[in-house]
């Protein structure tokens, strides 16, 4: 099998350690954040359920004996699996008599209807999540930072070669692998076509249910015009309502919103569970966010100069791009991200924590000109933490788009987008 040259990915470690361990894993993840080049990479044979000339062939497959997909060299690469459901069963049933590991790679763009597999496949398949890709993949990040380091107290030092004007060509391109090897201005048309395929293709060919297209384009503008905030439901549907006339319901709005989470498209950051001793209450919706920035620049039509001329929304696209790093680089360390918000509208943008507890506070600032009030927010957010019942913090950090990572004289970290790396 003829591989090609391989761009290597941080889930990279995840998925060989995993092989050891599991007789499967399934890759899942929106699609284009390239699932099906990692999964080839990590496989000796494939098989493409999407292959339109296979079809037949795959239908009377599955209706006959399932097991037939499974035969070829090991590992496996079954591609886009969720089209043929039935393929899960076969690979617990084949895991579970063959008792090997590293047998079988799933890879898949949407989470299929609950029931449609016999069972869970715990013990047997383990998920893997995998996003667009972060700033230290693309290679646009010098890696000269690592939270290992900053998790450790270590001094830190680094020099970002990013612009805020290549910042913003960075958030309208995104990480998708085809738009990064694209050294033009068309690069940017990439998550327009990603969106165009969503809207007309894959919201009806997820569960083959038929959605409004153009209602669905209206609750992406709305989720886009409030990406990164604790956005109601009740005010999306406000927004959909305001051109349809009321003709839309409270469960379609829920049914959309679940559908693009199946496809990956969306995700949520929820309010952290610390123990806090402040006697203010917190926040608990959570925040919504695209899996890549450059989704919800291009459902408003934003194109770089716009960011440039208008900070306020440059600065919400740029922490959506450092929560989708974020949360890449949490993910190499078992771990997940929140964040912090109380009813005095005290923010922390990010909550860092590893699998082994340690944690850290994060702010997101796109300048440096807020770099001075962001270390203050954090010293006054560690001294509201109930060390006894969940520790001190790890580190303090403010992330930028500033050129410069280094350690205040306080201890807080500035660390720029464009040195960080796991």
């Amino acid at each position: 099998m003829i591989k090609l040259k391989y761009v290597p990915r941080i889930v990279d470690k995840e998925i060989e350690e995993l092989m050891e361990i599991m007789g499967a894993i399934l890759i899942e993840g929106c699609k284009w954040c390239g699932k099906s080049t990692t999964g080839a990479y990590h496989s000796k044979s494939i098989i493409e359920f999407q292959n339109p000339d296979k079809k037949q062939e795959y239908d009377e497959i599955k209706n006959t004996k399932p097991s037939l997909f499974l035969v070829g060299e090991k590992p496996r690469l079954l591609d886009e699996w969720q089209m043929y459901p039935v393929v899960w069963d076969s690979i617990r049933m084949d895991v579970d008599h063959s008792r090997l590991k590293g047998q079988y790679i799933l890879t898949g763009s949407a989470k299929p209807d609950d029931g449609v597999t016999m069972h869970t496949g715990t013990g047997r398949i383990s998920r893997v999540l995998m996003r667009p890709m972060s700033l230290y993949e693309s290679g646009e990040s010098t890696g000269e930072v690592s939270f290992n380091d900053i998790l450790n107290g270590k001094d830190i030092s680094g020099v970002s070669k990013l612009s805020l004007e290549d910042l913003a060509s960075i958030i309208v391109r995104g990480g998708w692998p085809a738009a990064i090897s694209i050294k033009s201005n068309a690069s940017y048309r990439y998550a327009k076509e990603y969106i165009k395929s969503l809207v007309n293709e894959e919201i009806k060919n997820v569960d083959k249910v038929e959605r409004n297209p153009e209602k669905m384009q209206l609750l992406l503008r709305s989720l886009a015009r409030n990406n990164s905030t604790q956005v109601a439901n009740s005010t999306i549907e406000s927004d959909v309502k305001n051109v349809f006339n009321d003709d839309i319901s409270r469960p379609t709005i829920n049914d959309y919103l679940n559908t693009l989470e199946r496809l990956f498209v969306i995700e949520t950051v929820n309010a952290t569970n610390l123990k806090l001793r402040s006697k203010y209450s917190l926040r608990l919706k959570p925040k919504k966010y695209f899996v890549d920035p450059s989704l919800a620049t291009a459902i408003l039509d934003i194109n770089p100069d716009d960011l440039i001329k208008d900070l306020n929304t440059f600065g919400l696209m740029f922490e959506s791009l450092c929560i989708r790093d974020l949360k890449i680089y949490t993910q190499s360390y078992g771990g997940n991200i929140t964040f912090y918000r109380d009813e005095k509208d005290f923010e922390i943008d990010a909550i860092f924590r590893t699998g082994s507890g340690k944690w850290g506070a994060i702010e997101i600032k796109l300048g440096g000109g807020y770099i001075e009030e962001a270390a203050k927010n954090l010293l006054k957010f560690k001294e509201r933490i109930d060390t006894e019942k969940c520790g001190g913090p790890a580190f303090l950090a403010i992330l930028t788009g500033t050129n410069y990572s280094y350690r205040r004289p306080d201890g807080v970290y500035v660390v720029s987008i464009g040195t960080l790396k796991n």
